[in-house]
């Protein structure tokens, strides 16, 4: 196989890691059963930490970065796939310590790929990627736990991220009534275009006040903040409502009390999206590619070229982007 084109991220001597294009061999990839031909992959938050070194995120250097890819298996050496199968692979050590979407070829284990189910092209499974991936499980683990549209609304937090917005859209897709609360006005026309029915502000809200139970509220939540409003969050439950807690795009640390666990009986999900496994994550795709594919998904996403890669990040720390980001690997 001849040279080709990948993102590399390197450890700076005297500033931060920073990646760069650069030339690779098949041979240079890290282990695996499968070599794939990348066909898309995609733009995450965690990716742009990554590329940028905002965070301490690689865990080993040089690494090729992309926590997300798709495209055909060109060589096989487990049972289940074959040359020619269309094939996802997200998360896991993809793009932390493993070489991972951002090259026209990748290798990774089978263990961490699984077939491109029917409903979804390739374009679409990066659309979604680990943001999609991860809105879905917070959903199927919270209709695990017995969530229905029927209970009452569902709040998303974070609703204006890439997170929170696909998760509006499925839920609302789903029939539930979803309240969004975001730190953005004029992002409210582009939640209630995606479904929800109540946009809530941040900046109207008092979270420094919330006591151990307020008025109760919500059968389910999505949360991609943490901190005082995941608290809020909490306290405001109905009886037996569900939480998937996601993020902590506000704080990591929680201060809330044990009231509406043991007087409410609110379950507490977490979710974690990177290291999932089978027969789970699966069963979340296939959920993805049917009744939790999000209506207005080609809406959300744009493309871009593989050779625009490079200047895409700082966007993305700057807080600037909109939606989902496709990379197409020519």
């Amino acid at each position: 196989m001849e040279e080709f084109q990948a993102y590399v991220i390197e450890e700076g001597k005297e500033q931060p890691p920073r990646g760069n294009m650069r030339r690779m061999r098949a041979e240079a990839l890290d282990a695996g059963e499968l070599l794939i031909r990348v066909r898309y992959s995609s733009i995450n938050y965690k990716d742009a930490l990554a590329a940028t070194g905002a965070g301490k995120i690689i865990r080993r250097f040089p690494c090729v970065g992309g926590i997300d890819l798709c495209g055909e298996v060109v060589e096989s050496s487990d049972a289940r796939f074959v040359v020619g199968d269309n094939v996802i692979a997200t998360s896991f050590d993809l793009g932390v310590s493993h070489h991972g979407g951002y090259a026209q070829y990748a290798r990774v284990p089978a263990a961490w790929a699984l077939q491109l189910p029917a409903g979804l092209s390739l374009f679409e499974s990066m659309a979604l990627g680990t943001a999609g991936f991860t809105a879905a499980l917070a959903v199927v683990r919270m209709e695990d736990c017995g969530l229905r549209p029927e209970q009452g609304p569902v709040v998303v937090t974070g609703a204006s991220g890439g997170v929170g917005g696909l998760a509006v859209d499925m839920l609302a897709g789903r029939g539930y009534e979803v309240a969004a609360l975001t730190g953005k006005p004029e992002e409210r026309a582009q939640l209630e275009t995606l479904g929800a029915r109540e946009v809530l502000l941040r900046q109207e809200m008092d979270f420094e006040q919330v006591r151990p139970m307020e008025k109760a509220r919500w059968a389910g939540a999505v949360d991609n903040v943490g901190g005082k409003i995941l608290h809020w969050v909490l306290a405001t439950m109905r009886q037996a409502g569900t939480v998937a807690s996601i993020g902590n795009a506000a704080d990591i640390r929680l201060e809330t009390t044990v009231f509406p666990f043991i007087l409410r009986g609110v379950s507490l999900l977490g979710i974690d999206s990177a290291y999932t496994g089978f027969p789970l994550r699966e069963r979340v795709w296939q959920r993805l590619a049917t009744d939790l594919k999000p209506r207005h998904l080609h809406e959300v996403t744009r493309t871009i070229a593989f050779n625009e890669l490079p200047t895409a990040f700082d966007a993305f720390i700057a807080g600037k982007v909109k939606g989902r980001t496709v990379v197409e690997m020519g």
